[in-house]
């Protein structure tokens, strides 16, 4: 019985982070391929003007993201976390095979940037309910004593779409010849990842629903207790928490991930197909390391590997990011890249599950949710952004000072709070 019982968690966990995986990929191929749709949306003379205008919708797309997380996070409370993984990825679905088909300004003028913008808010909202949909299922399916190690899988499947989307791009780089890849090749992972929602659809619907959230129904509560009023009014602390302990973190992991295939390109000088290969390969090991990490967070708790992250994000992040732009060959680059994301492994592998460990069942998802798309929205997404608006006045380096106050921000929270390890809300079947 108790082998049975263990075989239904992990199958569980295991079908969680598929569609977590399928979920990121829609998610990041945006931000892989706008090297080369960037000028069929918005054509320019010059390449960072046209990758301001989608580094600017890719920060649109984050703006739906807190309303993405309260209403899916209050649907997840309410109707289950399994309800609310089924309902993200239909949403995600749309939004990329609407960009998939979307013809380009030469064709429709400034409907083309007008329609990719109304894609990437439906997939903002996707996004935004996904995460605490999916963080809150995972710690809650998983056992007291390898939390950290399963709901780590959220980052591995996040990671992994990222490093699927640069794949797929390294793919299509060798096999299309590079006007065929900028006219219309760029459309072929969009529609991929659509087809793929479809499917993961069909697998989230044979999810089990978590014993959590079936005893909060049992006792009534679902049906009052969610809402962001009561958040806010209700569970104060925890919520600003997750706002500051997720700052810093955020804008480290967009600044190492989507950002830098960018900056390897226009700073360091690389070329776009080995610029891609450096970050795919940093990103690969950076998957790895996630369970790593997130197993260690079982051993000497939360709190201790989220201090070591801010401490040495804030020493070394100047440093990486100064001497990364002046690296012309490609293992130095490999490795400075691979440093940033080993430190910034000590928020991505176990943030999940501190947010859920802060909050009571009843209003779990939203707790997670919300205060993350709130931090998420005006750090993380804006980070690209603002990096390249930066560059191109002539004060790059000034990002890299907004990265390091960042980090330093959250590593006064990390400081403060309480290891959620120890004092975990999550209540044990």
């Amino acid at each position: 019985m108790l082998r049975r019982a263990t075989m239904s968690r992990i199958r569980s966990i295991v079908a969680g982070s598929a569609g977590n995986l399928v979920e990121w990929y829609d998610w990041y191929v945006y931000s892989a391929f706008s090297l080369y749709f960037a000028p069929i949306f918005f054509p320019s003379e010059d390449r960072t003007s046209e990758l301001l205008g989608t580094a600017a919708v890719f920060a649109v797309g984050f703006v739906m993201r807190p309303l993405g997380a309260w209403w899916m996070g209050v649907f997840a409370d309410r109707h289950g976390r399994k309800s609310g993984l089924t309902l993200s990825v239909l949403l995600m679905c749309a939004g990329s095979v609407t960009i998939a088909l979307t013809p380009g300004h030469a064709s429709i003028g400034v409907f083309a940037p007008i329609i990719l913008v109304a894609a990437r808010l439906l997939q903002g909202l996707s996004v935004g309910g996904e995460y605490g949909a999916s963080a809150t299922y995972l710690s809650e399916i998983a056992g007291r004593e390898r939390r950290g190690l399963w709901s780590s899988l959220q980052y591995v499947t996040l990671i992994a779409g990222q490093l699927i989307a640069l794949s797929v791009l390294i793919v299509l780089q060798t096999v299309l010849p590079k006007a065929a890849l900028a006219t219309w090749g760029w459309r072929i992972p969009f529609l991929v990842g659509g087809l793929l929602s479809i499917c993961v659809f069909w697998l989230r619907r044979g999810l089990v629903e978590t014993s959590s959230f079936v005893a909060i129904k049992a006792q009534g509560l679902t049906e009052k207790r969610s809402g962001a009023l009561v958040l806010f009014r209700e569970h104060p602390k925890a919520a600003f928490t997750v706002i500051g302990l997720t700052a810093g973190g955020t804008i480290a992991f967009y600044a190492y991930t989507t950002y830098i295939q960018k900056f390897l390109v226009v700073t360091s000088g690389f070329e776009k197909e080995v610029a891609t290969r450096i970050t795919a390969a940093a990103l690969l090991v950076f998957m790895l390391l996630q369970p790593v990490v997130g197993a260690l967070s079982d051993r000497v708790g939360r709190r201790p590997i989220m201090i070591a992250f801010g401490v040495l994000g804030t020493l070394f992040t100047y440093p990486i990011m100064t001497t990364l732009g002046n690296t012309h060959t490609v293992l130095p680059a490999f490795g400075l890249v691979l440093a940033a994301l080993v430190i910034v492994s000590g928020y991505t592998a176990i943030n999940a599950v501190v947010k859920a460990e802060l909050f009571p069942a009843e209003i779990r998802a939203l707790g997670v949710a919300l205060p993350y798309a709130i931090a998420n929205t005006l750090f993380g997404g804006t980070a690209e952004w603002v990096a390249l608006k930066l560059k191109s006045s002539g004060h790059e380096r000034v990002f890299f000072v907004y990265v390091t106050v960042g980090i330093a921000v959250s590593l006064v929270v990390y400081v403060f709070m309480r290891d959620t390890r120890k004092h975990s809300k999550i209540v044990e079947d």
